[in-house]
């Protein structure tokens, strides 16, 4: 049972520090990890804040798993050790997925950039250039 409680604590620390790293900015979009939305993915700068909005959610997420994984650790029983560690695993997968909505809402908000060469105009020559 030691190592069905260990899971939430090791889960509970990579998404915390994932949640970390994008709540000061310094989560890489290269990488696989944080909010990755059609609309965190447009731009830098909307990806930016869209890890930074989703950051502290995810860092209590981490911290719930963890939590969960330690009162996993010092249940008496089977029955225990199972519950806690559950209910950990849930939490923190609850705070995950708001945390992620939250970050897709606030990366909605950021404009879209403009294609390079185009004026704004709304022309259709830009989609002529991409071609």
């Amino acid at each position: 049972m030691f190592l069905v409680a260990l899971l939430p604590i090791v889960l509970g620390v990579v998404v915390g520090w994932g949640g970390l790293l994008g709540w000061r900015e310094k989560l890489p979009r290269d990488r696989g990890a944080g909010v990755r939305t059609d609309a965190t993915l447009r731009s830098d700068e909307a990806f930016k804040l869209g890890n930074k909005v989703a950051g502290l959610p995810t860092i209590v997420a981490g911290v719930v798993g963890v939590l969960g994984g330690i009162a996993g650790l010092v249940m008496p029983g089977t029955a225990g050790t199972i519950v806690a560690t559950v209910v950990g695993l849930v939490g923190m997968v609850a705070l995950v997925v708001a945390g992620g909505l939250l970050g897709h809402r606030a990366a909605l908000g950021v404009p879209a950039p403009v294609p390079a060469g185009c004026a704004g105009c709304a022309c259709g020559g830009c989609s002529l250039q991409k071609a």
